[in-house]
């Protein structure tokens, strides 16, 4: 069966899941809700969503120099003790997030991060061609979806992960989070290029 946008909503309100996870364990449950929470909570991700008013002060810069030298990256991972800052895995998730953003070019860690001129506009140019004489609900849908296609463009947590397609980067940082048992967000992100703008508007180092 198809999965809703209130199916969607209902069940990130109730864990604080990822879209991308959200939607896997929805299909997985045939739409049921109650079993979509199990699965997530058999994966770890809902305890990772638990955790998430957790204060994460500590943290680990992990660094990625690209080909001859002319893209590199430093980003910021927080945790919230200084153990899991040392911890392997930890430092991995980081040194991952960094050859991504490599790759990927984002320019916001979140979708809060996103300037609310920016958001305007870009929610202007996903009105353009919407058939208004649809249903109010079905409009909006069709603008959520575009913008959705926006953030995966441009919000590092939203975007698919390079080296798996599958998940996106907030999946990965959930599985981390429910592998390790602590709160880790990502910080703040700086992306240099020969040639091209120094630093992320958002999130810089």
């Amino acid at each position: 069966m198809a999965v809703t946008l209130e199916q969607i909503k209902e069940l990130r309100s109730r864990t604080g899941a990822g879209v991308t996870a959200v939607k896997e364990a929805l299909e997985s449950s045939n739409g049921d809700i109650d079993k979509a929470v199990n699965y997530l909570r058999e994966k770890g991700i809902a305890k990772a969503a638990k955790r998430a008013d957790r204060s994460a002060a500590n943290g680990f810069i992990a660094h990625y120099i690209h080909g001859d030298g002319n893209i590199a990256v430093l980003v910021e991972l927080n945790s919230e003790t200084d153990f899991t800052s040392r911890n392997e895995k930890f430092r991995k998730l980081a040194n991952e997030i960094a050859l991504h953003i490599a790759a990927s070019k984002p320019m916001y860690v979140t979708v809060e991060d996103i300037p609310e001129d920016v958001l305007a506009q870009e929610k202007e140019i996903a009105s353009k061609g919407v058939d208004t004489n649809k249903p109010a609900n079905i409009v909006e849908k069709i603008i959520e979806g575009k913008l959705s296609k926006f953030y995966e463009e441009t919000v590092l947590l939203k975007q698919k992960y390079v080296r798996d397609d599958s998940k996106a980067i907030e999946d990965l940082v959930n599985e981390a989070v429910a592998a390790i048992g602590e709160k880790i967000e990502i910080g703040r992100f700086c992306r240099f290029e020969i040639a091209a703008p120094s630093c992320a508007q958002v999130g810089e180092l």
